[in-house]
């Protein structure tokens, strides 16, 4: 039996930078680019027993919460729950969480995910008992109940076992039902704050300037103002109505601007270059070498009649192989052309990203390179 052990090596030289032109912006909707501040989603969490499982739920003496909200749960219904401990399989405590939808109002449905607490192997065939919402202020919004849906599935026998996906953790579609609405109301605010999804300078004034251009143009006055990179406050004209003037804004055009980045996982190899990404005319040659250590050890037998031992002689094999391609010159004026000139090297993944940390570190790179 062998065993092979590589040693890559890369040299690589950079040298020569010019300058680059400058970056273009695309036209997006602002309801795709930012969201109103008032109309955030808020966080709900519950603590609940999915009931009807095939002998895949809690060990009641491993997990005694569950023991104990089975329990209160049979005496909240008018159950005894006197004598010994129970030993049934087919109970799960869990958790459940969901977000509230900005605006949701009493009577509406949402969607929650139940996860195990205890040791249960699967909430597969499981039903989700009547478990209460809760925001941060102590509050109930919701109630959840219904049938969880797991995609995951696991099976076993007596010599092995097949997992497939997360079997431990589901969701119930369409599960609670709100009971309580949030106490603000959307028609009581003075203003719109718009938040930007990805915080830049730039695209917040383009903001306000294309607001301002339709308030001109329907109100007559200036309504909207660039607070920083993320936040844009609107005022509310005393002839407009809120509603309908989010509707109009919502779907304003506006020229969308946002740092050149590089994003570089080393782990799986995944490169993403942004579409503003300019890279200086560079020389770059790429080589690797290749140290291969063979190990074929011979088994040496005795002759017959002897009293010689068997043993075992070390044989080893050491291949070197250098290759290195030519110097490439890489002109990165925009993407197409940077992606083609990397292509052209005849490197892989992990050879593109060693040769955009050197070109980063030669200063040829002009975006932000962000290793993960």
């Amino acid at each position: 039996m062998s065993m092979v052990r590589k040693l890559m090596i890369a040299a690589i030289a950079v040298i020569t930078m010019l300058p680059v032109t400058d970056a273009t912006a695309t036209s997006s909707r602002i309801k795709d680019i930012a969201s109103l501040q008032s109309g955030r989603e808020n966080q709900l969490i519950g603590y609940g027993l999915v009931v009807g499982l095939q002998g895949t739920g809690d060990s009641l003496r491993s997990s005694p919460f569950t023991d104990q909200s089975l329990r209160a749960m049979l005496q909240n219904l008018g159950i005894s729950t006197q004598g010994g401990q129970s030993s049934a399989k087919n109970i799960a405590a869990v958790m459940v969480t969901a977000n509230l939808p900005s605006f949701a109002s009493p009577g509406s449905r949402i969607d929650v995910n139940v996860s195990s607490l205890g040791d249960a192997t699967s909430l597969r065939g499981g039903t989700l008992i009547m478990t209460s919402l809760t925001g941060a202020d102590g509050q109930i919004y919701a109630v959840a109940q219904g049938s969880v849906i797991v995609s995951g599935f696991n099976a076993q026998g007596a010599a092995a076992t097949l997992t497939e996906g997360v079997t431990t953790a589901g969701r119930v579609p369409s599960g609670a039902i709100i009971e309580r609405e949030l106490p603000s109301k959307f028609k009581d605010s003075v203003n719109l704050v718009l938040q930007l999804r990805n915080p830049d300078f730039s695209t917040s004034v383009r903001i306000a300037d294309v607001v301002n251009a339709y308030a001109r143009r329907t109100f007559g006055d200036p309504i909207a103002e660039a607070r920083d990179s993320q936040e844009v406050v609107v005022q509310k004209p005393r002839s407009a109505d809120l509603t309908r003037l989010m509707g109009d804004i919502e779907n304003l055009v506006v020229q969308t601007d946002a740092p050149a980045r590089v994003v570089i996982n080393e782990r799986t190899g995944t490169i993403v270059i942004g579409a503003d990404v300019r890279v200086a005319r560079v020389a770059v040659s790429y080589g690797t070498l290749t140290v291969q250590v063979t190990e074929t050890p011979q088994v040496i037998q005795p002759e017959p009649f002897s009293r010689g031992e068997t043993a075992v002689q070390p044989q080893t094999d050491i291949m070197a192989e250098k290759t290195g391609g030519p110097i490439a010159v890489i002109d990165g004026p925009d993407l197409k052309t940077l992606v083609a000139g990397l292509n052209n090297i005849g490197v892989k993944p992990d050879g593109i990203i060693s040769i955009l940390q050197a070109i980063k570190s030669a200063g040829a790179l002009q975006a932000e390179l962000v290793l993960q």
